[in-house]
């Protein structure tokens, strides 16, 4: 007997009726919601971080770089301006940029030649009228119709963000005052210094990445690394704070490694372990706050301060089953030598290979192995409570329900 099966149309998607604590399996799968998320996050009404100052430090110098699954370029053009435009021919598609990192004078499509200035207008057509009076361009054609699209930008102590909404909201607005601060803090104005960089993919959903950064206790279960040399850990003083627009700040101070009553009750941590390098767990206090500040600017980067190491964390969707997570190190341009060499030493705790960050990755991909073909389940989202009011401590996914809290209103589901 042939058994008919029901498809899985979209109008079966129904979030439980508990709300915002929980997530239906099907967020993380479903290829049609994908796609409304790019339309609605990360080409609607947002701003998407795309780059620092410091990686196009003189005119003529770019950098690729991704906003959801759109590619563009950020370029420093004349007079210091800088200028993001979208990676694609206003003649037939084509990239017109080819390499990750570089400087020119101007760019040119490789298919026909379409030459572009810094600020993405056409400047050049070849074979504009013809040859041998034949062929060309149309008398009427008008190169300052034909320019690459260009975005809206916005520069914030040396971090550069882009929007493809025609009218964006301001910056301020977007990230609110709470965010701004913390992200002022860390972007104070002062000239950046590009370390280095990261960059892998993760078989899971992109949304899966925010939760996990928004899942502050998972760090004092998963990470025997941060759990017993004290950089990230549930009985440390801290902050849970969700924000407008998807956004949130998670605030913590490292504590060094010692046993307490409630590490004793955590089987990872690890009393006997010991470092001969004490400079992998050993911050220099930089901030007269004390503080350790993990902002999800959402929807595409996570700003992340632990121990000396500054990082960008830029989310790069790669279909509903997979994205690439770009990292990028950097200190101040006036920092000592004890200061960068502490700064490098301390990003090994991150990247696909860091002692703490290559768990994340792992675990993110077993989660979406877990919902595949599970579309009727739903995760339960309850600890620490099932408001979405900010919290003093860390033993709670009230930023994960505040999120999704904000993601139906956005997606209408």
């Amino acid at each position: 007997m042939q058994v008919k099966i029901k498809p899985n149309l979209a109008e079966d998607r129904v979030w439980p009726k508990e709300g915002w604590t929980r997530v239906p399996y099907w967020v993380y799968t479903d290829p049609d919601l994908y796609q409304r998320e790019l339309e609605t996050f990360f080409y609607g009404p947002s701003w998407n971080y795309v780059a620092l100052e410091c990686e196009i430090p003189e005119t003529g110098s770019y950098k690729r770089s991704w906003i959801g699954e759109r590619q563009v370029v950020v370029v420093r053009g004349k007079n210091d301006e800088v200028f993001v435009w979208e990676n694609r021919c206003a003649h037939r598609g084509a990239r017109v940029c080819w390499k990750n990192k570089g400087k020119e004078e101007s760019f040119t499509c490789p298919y026909h030649q379409w030459n572009f200035a810094l600020d993405g207008e056409l400047q050049g057509v070849p074979l504009k009228r013809g040859v041998l009076r034949k062929g060309g361009m149309p008398s009427d054609f008008d190169n300052s119709k034909h320019g690459l699209k260009r975005l809206n930008v916005h520069i914030e102590g040396g971090s550069i963000w882009a929007s493809f909404h025609e009218t964006p909201p301001s910056f301020n607005d977007y990230c609110g005052p709470q965010v701004l601060a913390n992200l002022n803090r860390q972007f104070p104005g002062k000239k950046l210094r590009l370390l280095g960089y990261n960059r892998q993919r993760i078989p899971s959903n992109w949304k899966l990445y925010f939760e996990n950064l928004k899942d502050p206790y998972h760090a004092t279960l998963l990470h025997s690394f941060l759990i017993t040399f004290g950089l990230w850990r549930a009985d440390t003083q801290s902050e849970s704070i969700p924000v407008n627009s998807g956004h949130s700040l998670m605030i913590s101070r490292n504590v060094g490694k010692k046993k307490t009553e409630a590490t004793s009750e955590i089987m990872r941590f690890k009393e006997g372990l010991v470092l001969n390098d004490l400079d992998s767990v050993t911050p220099k206090s930089e901030f007269e706050d004390g503080k350790v500040v993990a902002i999800t600017h959402f929807p595409s980067v996570v700003i992340h301060q632990q121990a000396n190491t500054f990082g960008m964390r830029h989310v790069i969707p790669k279909g509903p089953g997979e994205f690439e997570l770009a990292w990028t190190f950097f200190g101040y341009a006036d920092d000592d030598d004890e200061m960068t060499r502490l700064r490098v030493r301390h990003a090994n705790l991150y990247g696909p290979a860091g002692f703490v960050a290559m768990e994340d990755g792992e675990v993110l991909s077993e989660s979406q192995l877990g919902t595949h073909h599970y579309s009727q389940h739903a995760a339960v989202i309850e600890m620490g409570g099932r408001d979405v009011e900010p919290q003093d401590h860390m033993v709670t996914e009230v930023l994960i329900r505040a999120f999704y809290k904000h993601y139906r209103e956005l997606m209408g589901v």
